[in-house]
């Protein structure tokens, strides 16, 4: 009983501590693409620009006390943002479940809060911020290279090497032939550094199946967008590629050995 009760408030602990990242990402979502400081000023309504209160700014607690409306000028909050938060105490719970307290935890839970964070900001700025692919690939880098030196090999190393480079190299192919041959910017390149990051962390085979999968996803969501939009407006529709990519590449961050044995376990 005294176990499952410990166990319980690490989970609750844990969740906690993703539902603060979470608060930290809507920060980063909102001002990183506004080319803002994260860190200054702090947390101010974006209307009244009155400084939030700490006892104002906990995470999905605040947002229901208040009723989604500033304690000021009772400007609706953005029901986003408690989203955020819960997505990402998730992530964390989820990443604790499978990995524990460990190396792997961190750098996991690292991959998802980067992949909800540039999602939400792909979706409404059509960009994925160089900070965080540049980030991301730095710390599939250095996983790989900790995991090697654990190892005593450079195998994981080689893969999130190759895994960053085959992903990114066939979807800047993929982007090249939109540009030169149908003279339109079907991809931006932000995806291609994109794939780099999740290429790090999935190797080679992980970041074919991000672009498969993502493209299937995202085909899949203009196929309903596009029924939602007027006859005239389909050609003006837009639908970033980043948030599809990021489901693609953590399905296949927790599913990875199935899909790949799936695929390619008889050879």
């Amino acid at each position: 009983m005294e176990t499952n009760v410990y166990e319980i408030l690490k989970l609750f602990a844990v969740f906690l501590l993703g539902a603060s990242i979470g608060s930290f990402l809507n920060v980063v979502i909102y001002r990183l693409p506004r080319e803002m400081s994260i860190v200054y000023p702090p947390s101010t309504c974006p209307t009244c620009k009155n400084r939030i209160k700490w006892y104002d700014n906990i995470p999905i607690v605040s947002y229901i006390i208040l009723k989604g409306k500033c304690r000021f000028c009772k400007t609706d909050i953005s029901i986003r943002y408690p989203i955020v938060e819960f997505i990402t105490a998730l992530a964390a719970v989820v990443s604790y479940l499978k990995f524990g307290f460990t190396l792997d935890f961190v750098f996991t839970f690292y991959f998802l809060a980067s992949m909800i964070a540039l999602s939400f900001i792909d979706w409404d700025f059509k960009i994925i911020p160089d900070e965080i692919n540049f980030l991301g690939v730095f710390s599939g880098l250095l996983y790989a290279g900790i995991k090697s030196f654990q190892q005593g090999s450079f195998e994981p190393l080689i893969n999130a090497l190759l895994g960053g480079l085959v992903g990114s190299g066939f979807l800047f192919l993929i982007a090249f032939f939109y540009l030169k041959v149908r003279n339109i910017e079907g991809l931006g390149m932000g995806d291609v550094k994109l794939l780099a990051f999740i290429g790090s962390y999935v190797s080679w085979f992980g970041a074919l199946f991000t672009i498969l999968f993502g493209s299937v996803l995202g085909l899949v969501a203009s196929l309903y967008f596009m029924k939602k939009q007027k006859e005239d407006e389909i050609m003006k529709l837009e639908i970033p590629f980043g948030p599809f990519l990021a489901m693609a590449g953590t399905i296949y961050l927790f599913f990875g050995e199935k899909i790949y044995n799936f695929y390619l376990g008889g050879f």
